[in-house]
């Protein structure tokens, strides 16, 4: 008998401790700790307050949980005057990591000033953040960062296509705001590559399906937000940042190289649209000795060879650049961000090896968010931050985002749109972000609601230290200026 208990103990034993090591998300598990900065030579405190919040189905089951963190100044007191901003990154399988470590939040990953990883990593104080004017939530979407299906009966396509997340997310937000109690607060989306097509969805699904209306749009780094330009205008809208990335490298003709690139850019542009785009369009009819004029032009501000665009049919694909700009030197160029270099197996080939950029960037986020959450944010878990999560496959159909963004703001006057581009991104280009802005309201009678920003460096142009600096400023003058006018109704 005593050996029977014995066994059984064991038993027991090993099955709860089994239990207890599962590794699972906990659902409704917050943090909040306090913290004080000094932003902007202004010293202030607030509350930093990290977990989960479910995201029900219809019939009110829990089906998932999503991880966010919520900055919030407590030396304000009046929340109704008090803009919020809710971030949200891209992919669409990327956690908040980016913009919340490295440019919006009020700590900051340790790099140097052009945005390269240095050693020991770690973060530290963000004196450019805007918590001195908003509050931040960084919200991850399903299965990136923290947040995890909880239902393992629901189908995936209930989280992973363009018009299912903007659903989802805009039900997450009511709930958000509401616990939050922020409905009195002016509200703003900011959203990074992807993340800009999750907000400009948003903003129309929060007007009409939850009646949440916002002051402002930020696109970081834009997508294509559901508007065409295959074609003519792709190939030709690739030309403002050929010419950027080879002026940063030092491969222009000298006439052109000796000028700043804000000199030139003004440029290329109008070379673009009304020399090149018209030539793209007539194809194969384009006479020999305009095709030969084009390619010397072409070659002239991008720094490749003529013959090679000419071999291209003047639609230089944006992988060949990257791998051709500095063949010569033995390296390639970064994709999100041209500033970067890279070192490919042989100099021979039509694309790089890797990304060089990107490789540099999880080299110091990654241990930067891990170690920041526990040790920081005193947020303990095992489940791991999700980089880039599992959200594949994605539905990409019906994408009408740029659509949404312009009847959002058609029906709310108080609506404004800016974006923010760096001119060294080769994924989503800055002229191309242009272009978007040009064609989300044909009409132009909105024109004066939109503001672009450009910055001499890529993708996430704050990572540079004067990018950082001044982009953060335009979100702080860009909140001013969509900040109604005491009594100011809305109208037309």
């Amino acid at each position: 008998m005593k050996s029977f208990y014995s066994i059984l103990f064991v038993i027991l034993f090993l099955f709860f401790n089994v239990q207890a090591q599962e590794r699972a998300l906990e659902v409704g598990k917050v943090v909040t700790t306090q913290h004080s900065t000094t932003i902007k030579d202004v010293k202030l405190t607030f509350n930093a307050t990290t977990g989960t919040q479910p995201v029900w189905n219809e019939e009110g089951k829990v089906i998932a949980a999503l991880h966010y963190t919520y900055y919030e100044r407590t030396d304000i007191p009046r929340k109704a005057t008090r803009p919020l901003v809710i971030s949200f990154n891209g992919g669409p399988g990327s956690g908040s990591v980016w913009m919340h470590l490295a440019y919006t939040g009020p700590s900051i990953l340790k790099i140097d000033d052009e945005g390269f990883p240095i050693q020991p990593y770690g973060v530290k104080t963000n004196p450019y953040s805007i918590l001195d004017v908003a509050d931040v939530v960084y919200v991850n979407p399903v299965n990136t960062g923290y947040s995890r299906i909880i239902d393992p009966e629901t189908k995936r396509e209930t989280f992973f296509g363009v018009n299912a997340d903007i659903k989802y997310l805009a039900e997450w937000l009511n709930t958000f705001v509401t616990r939050s109690n922020r409905w009195e607060s002016p509200k703003y989306l900011i959203g990074e590559s992807y993340g800009t097509t999750r907000v400009s969805g948003l903003a129309l699904e929060l007007q009409e399906n939850q009646w949440m209306y916002l002051n402002g749009v930020i696109l970081v780094s834009p997508t294509e937000i559901g508007i065409d330009r295959a074609g003519p205008v792709a190939a030709a809208n690739r030309l403002p940042y050929f010419a950027a990335a080879a002026w940063y490298h030092k491969k222009l003709p000298q006439d052109l190289q000796s000028k700043d690139l804000n000199e030139i850019l003004p440029e290329v542009e109008a070379y673009t649209l009304n020399h090149l785009i018209p030539t793209l369009a007539k194809g194969g009819f384009v006479s020999d000795e305009e095709r030969r004029a084009v390619a010397e032009q072409m070659a002239r501000y991008s720094g490749i060879n003529a013959k090679v665009i000419l071999q291209h049919n003047l639609d230089v694909p944006e992988r060949f650049f990257w791998k051709e700009l500095l063949r010569e030197e033995g390296f390639t160029i970064g994709r999100l961000d041209s500033r970067y270099k890279g070192i490919d197996r042989q100099d021979a080939g039509t694309d790089p090896d890797y990304n060089a950029e990107l490789t540099s960037w999880l080299h110091s986020f990654t241990p930067a968010i891990n170690y920041y959450f526990k040790n920081v944010l005193n947020y303990q878990t095992d489940i791991k931050y999700n980089m880039f999560g599992p959200v594949r496959p994605w539905d990409n159909s019906r994408n009408q985002t740029g659509e949404n963004l312009r009847q959002a703001m058609a029906e709310n006057p108080y609506l404004h749109v800016m974006v923010q581009s760096g001119y060294f991104d080769g994924a989503t280009q800055y002229f191309d972000a242009k272009y978007s802005m040009w064609q989300i309201d044909p009409s132009g009678k909105m024109k004066d609601r939109f503001r672009f920003e450009g910055y001499r460096s890529g993708h996430m142009m704050y990572l540079r230290k004067e990018d950082l600096i001044n982009a953060n400023d335009d979100i702080r003058e860009f909140i001013r200026d969509s900040t109604p006018k005491p009594g100011q109704a809305a109208k037309y």
